[in-house]
């Protein structure tokens, strides 16, 4: 039987309103769609001990990602970022202070139970910079050319629509924009069908593009400076990567192609 995007969406939201409360009512670890509890491919691992340390102890408990794109973003004081699939808030946590109160730092994500984790999490690290919105990651609910910096975390891997994804990035980016994200990629050799015998959609496997298709879907959302590089190997011929992409300076805007219905902000708006 077929599933269609819609519930792939759905197991992917459901998986992760259940990680939220793992962490919440019972100070559990969360891990990628719950397959990975015992493997360092997955959680906060990727982060250095002062990295860490900067965290609420439930920022860290609620770590989901392959890897950390704060390690290859380079952000600077008064720069926006925006974090696709924010989750409970970790890397928008260390965003926000490495931008700087001249900066923000916005985390998006589909479920109520992370945003509402991550709140806590800013809150309690004492970030005033960090604004948390609803929605999509394949319909950003900011006006284009808002943000410096894209980052993401191992969450790309589980869009429903993964090439407009990759637009609403360069939609949302200034000339000169770029992206540095952490995410589960295939290498070249093997099909979807392939990819979906070594782990489930809502885990982080079975929706990864391949190397070739990330390039690919990048150089055609117009970004230039495209690189994917494989970190460690999460599952026989799956691997973390590290992808960085630029927007042109001389890039035109792009208009948005999907409606914002549904979406709402956690906090205070840029529009």
């Amino acid at each position: 039987m077929t599933t269609s995007a819609e519930e792939l969406r759905e197991e992917v939201r459901r998986r992760y309103a259940e990680a939220a409360r793992t962490v919440t009512e019972s100070g559990g670890n969360a891990c990628c769609g719950g397959e990975k509890a015992a493997s360092d491919a997955f959680g906060v691992s990727s982060y250095s001990a002062g990295e860490r340390g900067e965290l609420p102890n439930a920022a860290a408990l609620a770590s989901l990602g392959c890897g950390n794109p704060i390690a290859v973003a380079d952000l600077n004081e008064g720069e926006t970022v925006l974090d696709l699939g924010s989750g409970g808030g970790i890397d928008v946590i260390l965003s926000a202070r490495r931008v700087g109160e001249s900066g923000r730092a916005f985390g998006l994500d589909m479920t109520d139970e992370m945003l509402a984790l991550a709140q806590r999490n800013a809150d309690e690290a004492g970030v005033r910079n960090a604004i948390f919105l609803k929605g999509v990651i394949e319909q950003v609910p900011l006006p284009a050319e808002s943000v410096d910096v894209v980052i993401s975390n191992c969450v790309i891997n589980l869009s429903v629509d993964k090439p407009a994804v990759l637009v609403e990035m360069a939609r949302v980016l200034g000339p000169g924009g770029r992206i540095g994200i952490s995410d589960v990629v295939a290498e070249d050799r093997l099909s979807p069908a392939e990819r979906a015998e070594r782990g489930s959609y809502s885990g982080c496997i079975a929706g990864a593009l391949s190397r070739s298709e990330y390039e690919q879907g990048l150089a055609a959302a117009g970004f230039e400076q495209v690189s994917v590089e494989f970190t460690h190997e999460v599952e026989d011929g799956m691997h973390a990567a590290i992808i960085k992409a630029v927007k042109p300076a001389g890039a035109k805007p792009i208009p948005r192609s999907l409606p914002l219905a549904g979406t709402k902000s956690q906090g205070k708006c840029c529009e």
